[in-house]
């Protein structure tokens, strides 16, 4: 145990010798370190005092564990714009929205073309009811219904050529006038509506000399009534002249009928 130590002990010297033979090549250093006090005596590692130096280092340690990570940096400047990308599949279809207001009316368009001729309807019914006599020989008898068998117009046989009479068979508005020649006697002559006088029209007759005797009326029938025209009072008043020169006439016709 002695032999050991006696052995260390020289191993520090020859150690401690040779350390002092290597101090002159580093004079630099500490000229350096003498312009420089504050340095000095700030870095300068004092040297060992032991025997036990540098000759034997111990073993090395374990790495030691990571440390905690660091906080996050500033975000950084923001990059160049990047190229368009490709368009995305398109989403479903959304609900539909509100109805707007409406809007100004438009300008008037151009007239359009015409239409398809349209099919032939049926036609409607048309009523028709008229005549047209006149007198063949003058002086009627009074008191009755004059006579006009001379028929100018009577194609619904309305008016009767053997009693004198017009009987209404469609309801409504009838037009009727008379255009009486008057010669040799004076005239008064009245009309009836089913036995009862409507109309009279009386004219004087002027010696050696014709006359006329007229008269119209508007008048709404039933169906059923009469219309005729008969020399009013005496004989005396029966000058209704007729020949192949001179025509007495009776005239009727419906304006309209009846729509109820």
């Amino acid at each position: 145990m002695k032999l050991a130590l006696t052995l260390f002990l020289c191993l520090l010297v020859a150690v401690k010798i040779s350390y002092s033979q290597e101090e002159p090549q580093e004079a630099p250093a500490e000229v350096a370190e003498e312009a420089n006090p504050a340095h000095t005596q700030t870095d300068e590692v004092p040297p060992p005092k032991g025997p036990c130096a540098n000759w034997m280092g111990g073993a090395p340690g374990y790495p030691g564990h990571n440390g905690v990570p660091g906080r996050d940096g500033r975000d950084g400047r923001d990059g160049e714009k990047g190229e368009k990308g490709d368009d995305g599949v398109s989403g479903p279809k959304g609900d539909s929205g509100e109805s707007g207001s409406p809007g100004l009316e438009g300008p008037r368009g151009f007239p359009g073309t015409p239409g398809m001729k349209g099919e032939k309807g049926e036609s409607a019914y048309v009523y028709r009811s008229a005549f047209s006599v006149g007198l063949t020989s003058p002086n009627p008898p009074a008191n009755v219904p004059i006579k006009f068998n001379k028929v100018f117009y009577n194609q619904q046989r309305h008016y009767d050529e053997t009693t004198g009479k017009f009987r209404c068979s469609i309801p409504g508005v009838y037009y009727f006038s008379y255009h009486l020649t008057v010669y040799m006697r004076d005239v008064k002559v009245s009309m009836y509506k089913s036995d009862k006088p409507i109309l009279f029209t009386l004219d004087q007759y002027q010696e050696n000399n014709t006359d006329q005797a007229s008269g119209s009326i508007l008048l709404h029938l039933d169906a059923g009534n009469e219309i005729w025209l008969q020399v009013y009072g005496e004989e005396r008043f029966n000058g209704i002249y007729a020949n192949n020169d001179n025509d007495s006439t009776f005239t009727g016709f419906l304006l309209y009928p009846d729509m109820d």
